[in-house]
């Protein structure tokens, strides 16, 4: 049995990759913002099987909230096997969170990052562990300006979605290189073009080919979250870091994803926005 949590696990793929996981027996941790329908996912979960269910409340636009989070973690488990920070969105409109931070960036990454760099110490104690982060293939045409890290000039929701989805996949291999050696693995993933209501705030001119998407391309939330628990729970993958996942298979990710120099910059920068400097 293995403990393990997962954030935006309310819905999408992150609901049906726990239910997986519960039907192999192990401990599940849900983090959603939304304490009427972490109950929900609780009863759902339990009812697949888990060994046991906790439900703890997070919203990932504050860092105080996230802070907070890990504050419970910390105290409440002793282990934490496999970490699987899958909590996201897209924003068709720019806006900023409470910490002035724009909100696409703000929880798409930053929300995870800050994260796991508190429950860092956590998941080495608890080696073998797992680190997982839903990234995305939108990633393949991200930009990442650190000049303009968030949009101020020229947004788009598209944009500010895949350079969240980019830093993603650098900001993992990254932490996979400061990790080396632990016992703990750091990986992202592409869980497919999955038909989940993320694609809801898309501008209305997009709608139509949404729909027509979701009917005749996308896949199921649940196959989505196959993608998650395999990376989550696989033995095939146990000893794999540093890599990005399509179909469950390692795919070399975008150019500006394998340049080490700026994964380090992005850290750097991210550590900063979120006040884990100095």
């Amino acid at each position: 049995m293995q403990t393990i949590l997962i954030t935006g696990a309310t819905s999408g793929i992150g609901l049906e990759s726990a239910q997986q996981l519960a039907a192999q027996g192990n401990r599940l941790v849900l983090v959603g913002r939304n304490p009427e329908k972490l109950s929900a996912a609780a009863k759902l979960v339990r009812g697949a099987g888990a060994a046991g269910v906790d439900t703890l409340e997070c919203d990932f636009a504050s860092q105080s909230s996230v802070r907070q989070l890990a504050k419970e973690v910390s105290s409440a488990y002793d282990r934490l096997d496999v970490l699987a920070n899958n909590a996201g969105g897209y924003h068709k409109a720019r806006s900023e969170t409470v910490d002035g931070i724009e909100a696409t960036f703000a929880v798409n990454h930053l929300g995870g990052f800050l994260l796991t760099e508190l429950l860092t110490d956590l998941m080495v104690r608890s080696a073998p562990s797992r680190i997982v982060f839903t990234s995305s293939v939108m990633q393949f045409g991200a930009t990442m300006d650190f000049a303009d890290l968030e949009f101020r000039e020229s947004y788009s929701g598209e944009r500010a979605y895949s350079r969240s989805k980019l830093a993603n996949v650098l900001y993992a291999r990254a932490l996979a290189r400061r990790l080396e050696g632990t016992g703990v693995t750091v990986n992202a993933f592409h869980p497919g073009a999955v038909a989940t209501g993320i694609w809801d705030s898309m501008p209305w001119f997009g709608q139509p080919f949404v729909a027509l998407a979701k009917r005749l391309f996308m896949i199921s939330a649940a196959e989505g979250g196959r993608a998650l628990t395999y990376l989550a729970a696989d033995p095939e993958v146990a000893a794999v870091s540093g890599c990005y996942f399509q179909n469950n298979r390692v795919k070399a990710p975008s150019r500006l994803a394998q340049d080490d120099a700026l994964g380090q910059q992005l850290c750097e920068v991210s550590a900063a926005l979120v006040g884990l400097t100095g």
